[in-house]
């Protein structure tokens, strides 16, 4: 696991961090709200509260909660 951190509704890092974490942290919960739309609108009865995103370089998996988020960055080769 590379990193792992909790934010507020509005993005903010509950603890310290990293610059490059805090840039995750920043970016994230638009994202998993972003994504937490398109669900309601294909589903009003349905809710988004996981989402995972995996690249070459890293895997991200969000808990995305409307009052907090929780994010962990790991390494993709380390999941399988």
């Amino acid at each position: 696991m590379r990193a792992t951190t909790v934010c507020d509704k509005d993005g903010v890092p509950l603890d310290n961090q990293s610059s490059v974490v805090k840039q995750y942290a920043s970016l994230i919960p638009t994202l998993s709200s972003m994504a937490r739309n398109m669900v309601r609108d294909l589903d009003p009865g349905n809710d988004l509260r996981f989402l995972r995103i995996r690249s070459n370089d890293h895997e991200i998996m969000v808990h995305a909660d409307p009052e907090f988020t929780l994010i962990v960055i790991q390494n993709p080769a380390a999941a399988e």
